[in-house]
């Protein structure tokens, strides 16, 4: 382990451009519940348990259209365990690195909106699935994104949310919904998203202009294969970039293709590891 944190710091230090990918493995050290599969739901959810929901039932669009109290439960007790946690010394350590080199970006599944809150730039974060804290309209009537500004109280036995206290459309008046992608939903309000999306496609022109000859690090943390956007996005970008490195940290599924560098520990230790290994004079 100890030579594999040196080769991600050598590779980190040679770097002309960093970025950081982040999956929910990224939170768990902050405390937030891990979602591995329906079980790992069902030990942070018991109530959801009872009730033979997993979390693809209630992180869907109809579930709100059909039953917004109990989506609305789900979704505000997730709210407020966000607003309450605080992000993991990690998240510093990699702004540290980061601020030293030209070119940064992050590319995040997560929705908890902690990279902004731990000091990086919004107009250098993509957060792929959303913001949680933003809702927007169920109906897409053209309201812009907006936030609500009262706590959403949810009943611990049932999970359901106080009617009186949804958030509405302030255009239609429809019960709204946070502005995060679910399963199967086609009413996702891509207006953030774009915007992020276009500001990534930049960053993007920049690392591969003029042809591969940026030194590319790719740290990736917490990203899963049972929803794989974020691994897929690394593996993807050392096939695309003749001079990129994943080093992937994940503490369950730390396997690499051939030439990377997997590093089998949360995201809090292997950071930590990787702030050390920065520091030796040998790096």
């Amino acid at each position: 382990m100890e030579e594999l944190i040196k080769r991600a710091a050598h590779v980190v230090n040679e770097a002309d451009v960093i970025l950081i990918t982040a999956g929910a493995g990224m939170g768990v050290d902050s405390g937030l519940p891990d979602f591995r599969g329906r079980e790992g739901f069902w030990k942070a959810y018991p109530t959801f348990a009872h009730l033979e929901l997993s979390f693809s039932d209630l992180a869907n669009p109809k579930r709100f259209a059909d039953d917004p109290e109990l989506a609305w439960g789900f979704y505000a007790h997730r709210m407020a365990l966000y607003a309450n946690a605080t992000p993991h010394e990690a998240y510093h350590t990699l702004l540290d690195i980061v601020k030293r080199k030209a070119h940064h970006f992050v590319y995040t599944s997560n929705v908890d909106g902690f990279f902004v809150r731990a000091g990086f730039d919004p107009q250098k974060i993509f957060e792929v699935h959303g913001n949680i804290f933003w809702c927007q309209c169920q109906r897409n009537c053209g309201q812009l994104l907006f936030k609500h500004s009262k706590e959403i109280i949810v009943d611990p036995e049932t999970m359901r949310a106080v009617e009186s206290q949804l958030p509405v459309c302030p255009t239609c008046g429809v019960i709204a919904r946070p502005n995060v992608i679910m399963f199967g939903d086609a009413f996702f309000d891509t207006e953030m998203h774009e915007m992020q999306d276009l500001r990534y496609e930049k960053f993007l022109h920049a690392v591969f202009e003029p042809a591969g000859n940026h030194r590319l690090a790719i740290i990736e943390l917490g990203a899963g294969t049972s929803i794989p956007t974020v691994r897929r996005l690394g593996d993807h970008m050392i096939i695309a970039h003749p001079r990129a490195t994943l080093i992937r940290i994940n503490l369950h599924e730390p396997h690499v293709y051939s030439g990377q560098i997997g590093i089998g520990t949360s995201a809090a230790e292997g950071i930590a590891g990787l702030k050390t290994a920065l520091l030796s004079p040998k790096c």
